[in-house]
């Protein structure tokens, strides 16, 4: 789910599996076919799935489509309904701790700079005003109510720390910011 360019799905099907890339992009599936990869590619809302109740083992996203939607409770229903009993729904999002510190990589990102709570979402405009990026902050809180709310079980929360290999900066990425706050955030969730 939010496959961009179906990185992942190209992975679990190296592993085994036979996935399923959905997007709401056409350009993203357009790079994704150009790319390759023996899989379906679906364009469609998170929040209206065009598949059958149970149809399911696995649903997955990394850091695609329930940051950018107001309603993440809709999207997990969804998500919720197309799995089977026993079925799990693994997603990462940024740590919602990010957003209280600036997206920067160095020593000034490491001051608190705005309210953890302030759940007003990021917006990007174009020229003439138009919103072209939206990111919806939500609490640690919020994201474990939410999937509680549509029926799943959260199994596991993880938080992985930065690798002391990995050397790379990128945005408010970096191993300084790393070693001190957690970056992502990783929801392991079961439908009973």
């Amino acid at each position: 789910m939010g496959a961009g360019a179906a990185q992942c799905s190209r992975w679990l099907a190296g592993q085994g599996a036979h996935p399923v890339a959905l997007d709401l992009s056409h350009r993203q599936l357009q790079h994704a076919l150009r790319i390759g990869g023996a899989f379906p590619l679906v364009q469609a809302d998170a929040g209206t799935l065009p598949f059958r109740d149970g149809s399911f083992d696995l649903a997955c996203s990394a850091y695609g489509a329930l940051p950018f939607v107001a309603d993440p409770v809709l999207v997990l229903r969804e998500l919720h309904r197309v799995l089977r009993s026993g079925g799990r729904l693994v997603f990462s999002v940024t740590h919602p701790i990010r957003w209280a510190f600036p997206d920067e990589p160095g020593p000034e990102g490491l001051s608190v700079a705005a309210s953890y709570f302030d759940r007003t979402p990021y917006v990007e405009q174009d020229d003439e005003g138009r919103a072209v990026y939206v990111e919806h902050h939500r609490t640690l809180g919020d994201r474990v109510r939410d999937v509680v709310t549509s029926g799943f079980r959260l199994v596991d929360l993880v938080e992985p720390e930065w690798p002391e290999w990995n050397s790379s900066e990128w945005g408010g990425w970096s191993p300084l910011r790393g070693a001190l706050i957690p970056g992502t955030a990783i929801f392991v969730c079961e439908r009973d």
